[in-house]
């Protein structure tokens, strides 16, 4: 079995190098997106040289980042979910697949498959009714004898437990978001646990935490400072004290924004 390589590069971003292919997971690679202003360093450039294969989990703009695209390159291969490709060929990026949950693509030696994510496809959120609507989507990606598990924005559900039989080496999990609470269609360090649970991965990797925070909520003195700096920090440790309280094998891998996965390294303590 070949190891996957991977380099988390904060929120949902992730390098993953496997089956002789570079990937990387929604990529948000500006300062600032709408009012949510980025807390740690951007990655450094060559984190996202070199790209054969980029993957959107859902259209909102903390996913879905088209000045991030366009940094990686508009000529790189984007898979979307279905219903995105016209949108966002029309900004730019010709080379574009889109998928439903249980359908797959091939690049080389690697297989893309997605996966169903129970959140809100639309692209300004559950709110609004302007702009494209989708299904959001994770992804399932085998190659060179290994499994990562990216299940990009999703609340927990039963169906997670298929991919328990897929023998998944890798599953790269949510636990937090960018703001004092989380809405519907999210795992929090609990329920993130729960998934791990379900899909039993050797490894996991806490994600979508300690990277955005809106505009002034951790600096400025208010009732929320003290509450949102922990939310930058807490939540992948709270996330692997909860696995190992559940007795579950799984190897949980906290990793800071902007570093490399040691996926060599021992259990995270709890």
């Amino acid at each position: 079995m070949t190891s996957p390589e991977l380099h988390f590069l904060g929120h949902s971003t992730v390098r993953i190098e496997l089956a002789g292919r570079t990937v990387l997971t929604d990529p948000l690679l500006a300062p600032t997106v709408g009012a949510l202003r980025r807390v740690v360093p951007l990655p450094d450039p060559a984190t996202w040289a070199g790209v054969d294969l980029v993957l959107i989990s859902h259209l909102h703009g903390d996913h879905l980042h088209i000045p991030s695209l366009r940094t990686v390159g508009p000529r790189t291969r984007i898979v979307v979910p279905r219903g995105a490709a016209a949108w966002l060929r029309g900004r730019g990026f010709p080379h574009v697949d889109e998928l439903s949950a249980g359908e797959a693509v091939s690049d080389g030696g690697l297989r893309v498959t997605a996966v169903r994510a129970e959140h809100s496809g639309h692209r300004w959120g559950p709110r609004s009714t302007h702009g494209p609507a989708t299904e959001s989507i994770g992804f399932l990606l085998e190659g060179g004898g290994a499994r990562v598990y990216v299940s990009g924005d999703t609340g927990l559900y039963d169906g997670m437990a298929v991919l328990g039989g897929r023998a998944v080496d890798v599953a790269l999990l949510p636990v937090w978001g960018w703001g004092p609470t989380l809405g519907p269609g999210h795992l929090d360090p609990v329920t993130a646990a729960d998934a791990v649970a379900l899909v039993r991965p050797r490894i996991a990797v806490p994600v979508h935490w300690g990277t955005l925070a809106v505009a002034g909520m951790a600096s400025f003195p208010s009732p929320l400072r003290a509450r949102m700096r922990r939310l930058l920090v807490d939540p992948p440790h709270a996330f692997a004290t909860e696995v190992a309280a559940r007795g579950l094998p799984t190897r949980v891998v906290v990793t800071e924004p902007g570093s490399a996965v040691d996926l060599t390294a021992p259990r995270a303590a709890a």
